[in-house]
């Protein structure tokens, strides 16, 4: 079972970068497909960035051209680049693999 933590959140301006790590634990990680998810308060969680364990990667539309996703399997890590944020970008972020999320990190976008 894989164990998952994100940091990296807080608050940023319009604009501006940010950049989401998260660090895993547990088996078989680098044979894991892993996904940073978002969610704003009372809304169902959406899949913003997926990156297979062979590197193949995609992103939802909101995010595309704006959010690069990557991993290092010696690390054991993932990120998510955040460019350009925009206010509608304030959410908990959670990484997620499998059936295994972290506790979410917040990004808060504002001027």
């Amino acid at each position: 079972q894989v164990q998952l933590v994100e940091s990296g959140g807080g608050l940023v301006q319009p604009g501006r970068s940010l950049r989401l790590s998260c660090a895993a634990a547990g088996s078989f990680f680098a044979l894991r497909a892993v996904s940073w998810e978002r969610q704003r308060p009372g809304k169902e969680r959406e899949v913003g960035a997926t990156i297979t364990r062979g590197g193949n990667i995609s992103y939802s539309p909101s995010v595309k051209g704006r959010f690069t996703i990557s991993r290092d399997n010696s690390k054991a890590m993932v990120y998510l680049q955040m460019d350009n944020v925009q206010i509608k970008d304030t959410r908990i972020y959670y990484c997620h693999s499998g059936e295994t999320s972290g506790q979410g990190t917040q990004v808060i976008v504002s001027s």
